[in-house]
């Protein structure tokens, strides 16, 4: 083989090992740090690994909502519509939160099903309705909730 076609050839094999082991060590610090989206029925199933941080999402269930009244411990249910999962939260909900509406926990499932949450986010839709508008709607009977197509189970 020619020497400078050798020297080519390790070149492009270092330059090949030396990413593997770059992507490898990348992978390997962000483990721990990566949150999954799992929907409610997946945490009910228990196909969500126990005592890691992940992410959840679905509607808060109305009427499930209770706060503690001496402290901020608030524990709440939410629902994709096929099974709901509860949550366990200390701390100051978001504005927007409100039964019946969206929300993202950030949090750890524990052994019984049950999610700690660390944070959680209340979302709304591209189709946000003010509130007193939302209220003259809905003496009309024209309103529709955000999480419209879920089937609450009482």
């Amino acid at each position: 083989m020619h020497p400078l076609r050798k020297q080519r050839l390790m070149i492009v094999i270092f330059i090949v090992v030396f990413s593997s082991v770059a992507v490898g060590l990348m992978a390997y610090a962000l483990r721990e740090n990566i949150n999954l989206f799992y929907p409610p029925s997946k945490i009910a199933a228990g196909d969500v690994p126990h005592n890691t941080r992940i992410r959840a999402g679905g509607c808060v269930k109305p009427g499930s909502v209770q706060r503690a009244s001496d402290s901020l411990q608030i524990q709440f249910v939410i629902t994709d519509g096929n099974a709901d999962v509860k949550v366990n939260f200390n701390g100051i909900l978001p504005d927007l939160f409100a039964e019946g509406e969206a929300a993202v926990i950030n949090g750890i499932v524990t052994e019984a099903g049950e999610l700690n949450a660390s944070e959680v986010l209340a979302k709304h839709d591209e189709n946000y309705i003010p509130p007193e508008v939302a209220e003259a709607m809905k003496d009309k009977g024209e309103h529709q909730a955000s999480c419209e197509g879920l089937k609450y189970a009482s």
